[in-house]
């Protein structure tokens, strides 16, 4: 026991403010025994100086992202749990300085991140932050290398399987034609670099010389492909450059294709009335915060608008997302809150309870979704980075078209136009001798039957252009019929016959394709391609986080430099999260109808025959009847005002001097042509209501319905 003096000496020495923690070393304060004893009969109390590094410790310090991994497997220890307070405090000076200068929030998610905080613990007390200087040049360049180094295992890939370039251009907020240079193999994507072309852009000839000068780059022995959107200009250029490279081929970007397709049955008046009404309905609702609370009520917080998978499916999976809340958007649009809120007397909202409670809207929406359904997971085939489409893109389509005549149970007459926009893409773009060849090593499709043989013609053309060497084409030949056959042993084991189907056709033929070693060099190169060119596409917004309205300084090459670092990066995490041996299924083509068609048949093809609410007996057709939502409606004239009647009218004309009158079609007075005169309609309606309501008070009520207006637009 101390006495009370030597307690107060000692609580002098220790004394330590927990307010300034930046003076704590990495251990805790402890006695020197060494110490002469003091006037009061202790020992001097001293603090233990932090561990310097040395010149050995760059030599034996662990990896930081070694060692993070390493430190994920140990039990945690007491001193760090002691250090709570010192990593409170360290992390809230960090969280500052993000705050300062607005760095996302999700940016600690990077796997760099915590790596860099092992490699700031490592350098322990006082290190000194880098420079602008440092961070702008020779980190910079230091990175760029570090990324080299790592791209020779994918140059070592293009040697031995082969590889393709993948180029999209476009223009930028200044004006700027960009075009971004992609190379991809089955161990993944490489972004080499973006090029100005705004001189050139549309030239043929010039972007010919360009991509000529890509192909040497990379080497032409290793590029099989070289993929382009079907622009004109690059067209002419990969036609130019199959005439000098005679050992690979131009193809068009399979995404660009699809998603032409979708454009021109979205031209179809059907496609085209129905996608308008529910863009309208979209924007009424989301331009008015009140409907918009209203509608997440009655939802679940769900939205209409639904950010497509890919790129170009936004309008299929906005409607199928209508389609799956429509019990919720009718519930809305009848329930008390909407008919005693001041929307519900707006012109507009009329139109969209219309649309909303319309058994023909529904209809044309499930339309719709039979044919864009089956398309758009063919566009998510072809437009993904994880896994090689070559093989499967052939067989998909394929299964696309049956899925879409199974959708109308094989009524040709229903979906022939539709049939007709797809054979045009396919045979005049889409349709290469890459894909044939595909569908034909696809141990997944082994046994299929040609299909007017083209898959044979394609397989010869390919093999004629991609294999030099006649006798190496003879063996390709004679090995083919083996595998066709099943007859080599590899071929006949049930393991091999069961990995067909569970297991991606590239790791089939690394398996079991050594008993025929050139075929399984020439399946290799082709099953290990890409059929899109959307990795170019993805690379905009790497380009537009890199040069924004802050940074417009930044010099083309230290800009090229920092895409380059930036998204090869990111195309690497990508790919060491994708999944490794699942193959792409084909099946999820036609699943993507099957709800539909059972939806059809359950209801006996009434889209209508559901119930108003659970415990009622009451049908949505009944409510839509009582609305008249359905009706033709068709516009009169009396006395100076529009009266809207659902009864046939007559129209009188002139004719040889005499008038005569005749009954109107009522077709031709159709309630998507009232909508293309929402502004008309709107003007006739205040006409109304101003002659019959408030005849006497005109002038102050047309200032209450403006400042109402200008109410909800506020």
């Amino acid at each position: 026991m101390l006495s009370k003096k030597a307690s107060k000496v000692v609580d002098e020495h220790i004394d330590v403010d927990f307010t300034n923690l930046d003076s704590f070393g990495d251990d805790e304060t402890e006695v020197d025994d060494l110490g002469e004893p003091n006037s009061v009969g202790i020992k001097s109390i001293r603090r233990k100086k932090p561990k310097l590094k040395g010149p050995m410790d760059v030599f034996f310090t662990p990896d930081a992202e070694k060692a993070l991994k390493d430190r994920k497997l140990r039990q945690t220890t007491i001193n760090e749990t002691c250090k709570k307070e010192l990593r409170a405090k360290a992390c809230a000076d960090f969280a500052r300085w993000m705050y300062d200068v607005a760095i996302p929030f999700n940016a600690v998610k990077y796997p760099s991140f915590p790596v860099m905080i092992e490699s700031i613990g490592q350098y322990g007390v006082g290190m000194k932050p880098p420079s602008i200087h440092e961070v702008r040049l020779p980190l910079l360049r230091q990175e760029v290398k570090k990324v080299k180094v790592g791209m020779r295992s994918y140059e070592e890939e293009w040697e031995k399987h082969g590889c393709s370039i993948m180029a999209d251009g476009w223009t930028y907020k200044r004006q700027r034609t960009l075009i971004n240079f992609l190379v991809n193999s089955h161990k993944g994507t490489v972004f080499i670099k973006f090029v100005d072309a705004s001189d050139y852009s549309k030239t043929g000839e010039k972007l010919y010389e360009l991509f000529d000068r890509m192909v040497l780059k990379i080497g032409e022995k290793n590029v099989v492909q070289f993929i382009t959107d079907s622009a004109a200009s690059n067209v002419l250029a990969g036609k130019l450059l199959e005439v000098k490279r005679p050992h690979l081929f131009w193809t068009p970007c399979a995404a660009h294709c699809i998603d032409l397709m979708l454009e021109d049955i979205e031209k179809l008046e059907v496609v085209s009335k129905t996608v308008k009404r529910a863009i309208k309905l979209n924007g009424y609702i989301y331009t008015r915060p009140g409907v918009v609370n209203m509608l997440r009520s009655f939802t679940g917080h769900l939205e209409l608008v639904r950010p497509g998978i890919t790129r170009f499916a936004t309008t299929y999976l906005t409607l199928q997302r209508m389609h799956r809340l429509k019990a919720n958007l009718r519930r809305m649009f009848v329930s008390d809150e909407w008919t005693k809120s001041k929307w519900a007397k707006e012109v507009a909202a009329k139109n969209a309870s219309g649309c909303v409670l319309s058994a023909h809207f529904w209809k044309n929406v499930l339309y719709i979704m039979k044919i864009f359904g089956p398309l758009v997971r063919v566009l998510r085939l072809v437009d993904g980075e994880k896994k090689p489409p070559m093989g499967y893109i052939y067989e998909a389509m394929g299964k696309a078209k049956e899925a879409i005549a199974k959708a109308f149970d094989h009524k040709l007459a229903s979906y022939q136009n539709i049939y007709d926009i797809i054979d045009h893409r396919w045979d005049k773009q889409l349709h290469q001798p890459l894909h044939a060849v595909g569908f034909l090593l696809n141990p997944s499709f082994l046994g299929e039957p040609d299909r007017n043989g083209e898959i044979k013609k394609g397989y010869l053309k390919a093999l004629e252009r991609l294999v030099e060497s006649e006798d190496e084409q003879d063996k390709i030949g004679e090995q083919l019929i083996l595998y066709q056959n099943s007859s080599n042993d590899l071929f006949r084991m049930k393991m091999s016959i069961r990995h067909r189907d569970t297991v991606s056709p590239v790791a089939w033929w690394e398996t079991y394709g050594s008993c025929t070693p050139q075929l399984q060099k020439f399946a290799l190169k082709v099953l290990g391609l890409t059929c899109s060119a959307s990795g170019c596409e993805r690379n905009w917004s790497t380009f537009e986080n890199v040069h924004t309205k802050k940074r417009n300084r930044l010099a083309q090459t230290r800009m090229n430099d920092l895409v380059y670092v930036k998204y090869n990066r990111a195309l690497k995490r990508r790919f060491d999260e994708r999944d490794h041996i699942d193959p792409i299924s084909l099946k999820d083509i036609n699943d993507s109808n099957e709800w539909l068609t059972c939806t059809m048949e359950e209801d006996g093809g009434n889209d209508d025959e559901d119930l108003v609410f659970d415990n009622d007996e009451r049908m949505w057709d009944l409510v839509s009847d009582a609305l008249r939502v359905d009706e033709d409606a068709y516009k009169t004239r009396a006395k100076g005002k529009s009266v809207v009647s659902t009864t046939r009218p007559t129209q009188t004309y002139v004719r040889g001097g005499t008038s005569q009158a005749r009954k109107v079609n009522p077709l031709l007075v159709s309630r998507d042509e009232e909508e293309e005169n929402d502004d008309e309609e709107e003007e006739d309606e205040d006409d109304e209501y101003k002659d019959e309501e408030y005849k006497d008070e005109e002038e102050e009520n047309i200032n209450e319905i403006e400042f109402d207006d200008d109410e909800d637009l506020d």
